[in-house]
């Protein structure tokens, strides 16, 4: 625990002494919220469903088998009823005190912003964008939940599709440039949460040209050698410690 007391204290000095933090987060930032991750034990790669969630979640299973894409994606990732945690209040407050200049995010349940971060590039997508494939008019992730079914339009009654990136389909270029721009810019990254796995998302942190490199996860990742300081630990916990002065603005 003494470890773990130094390393925060370690933590809130670059805190301290960096003003263009970027923070690079994954799914380990949204279960402290109850929102399950995908690899872990519970995750939802290791749940039994007739086809495997990786197969469910892609452009073409959602083409061919629309039904039983609702169907999983209502039930298993499209949770509105939860609530930003201790991680993400700390980034809000960051940005607010003006050390904090982005965050970026492989999640796609709108926690950042909820918790009242504005400068996040969401590079998976977001429940709460689905847009008519036909008319593409926008509609919000309570419409979703309430269909009955396959959502179609209210308008032309055109098929809606979450705004979510599937397998099979890239990442937005907007959204890349702006992360890329963000990390190469930042004299501080702090990684939380991720397992570094997901390509292409993973290999934006390689921009990074700063001062210090910092990675908060609960199991060891492919990065831990390259930064300044690796604590291991449940992100929101950790965050929870900091001190956020506002000497920045």
């Amino acid at each position: 625990m003494s470890d773990l007391r130094e390393q925060i204290g370690e933590l809130q000095e670059i805190v301290n002494t960096h003003k263009r933090i970027v923070f690079f987060g994954g799914a380990g930032v949204s279960t402290e919220s109850g929102i399950p991750d995908f690899r872990s034990q519970d995750g939802l790669y290791n749940l039994q469903y007739q086809y495997p969630p990786e197969t469910i979640i892609s452009h073409s299973f959602f083409v061919r088998n629309t039904e039983e894409f609702y169907r999983f994606y209502k039930d298993k990732m499209l949770i509105l009823d939860v609530e930003p945690n201790a991680a993400h209040r700390k980034l809000a407050e960051m940005e607010a005190a003006g050390c904090l200049s982005a965050v970026v995010t492989q999640n796609i349940d709108g926690l950042h912003q909820k918790a009242g971060s504005k400068k996040v590039y969401e590079l998976h997508g977001s429940i709460h964008r689905n847009y008519c494939v036909k008319c593409g008019k926008f509609f919000d992730a309570s419409y979703i939940k309430a269909a009955d079914g396959v959502p179609h339009c209210d308008d032309c009654g055109g098929l809606l599709k979450p705004d979510v990136v599937l397998y099979e389909e890239g990442l937005d270029q907007d959204v890349i440039n702006g992360a890329v721009r963000a990390i190469r810019e930042a004299d501080c990254l702090i990684i939380g949460g991720t397992s570094l796995v997901v390509y292409p998302a993973a290999g934006l942190i390689d921009y990074f040209r700063g001062d210090k490199l910092v990675l908060i996860n609960k199991s060891a990742t492919s990065r831990d050698r390259s930064a300044d300081l690796v604590i291991s630990g449940a992100i929101g916990e950790v965050f929870s410690q900091i001190q956020v002065a506002k000497t920045h603005v």
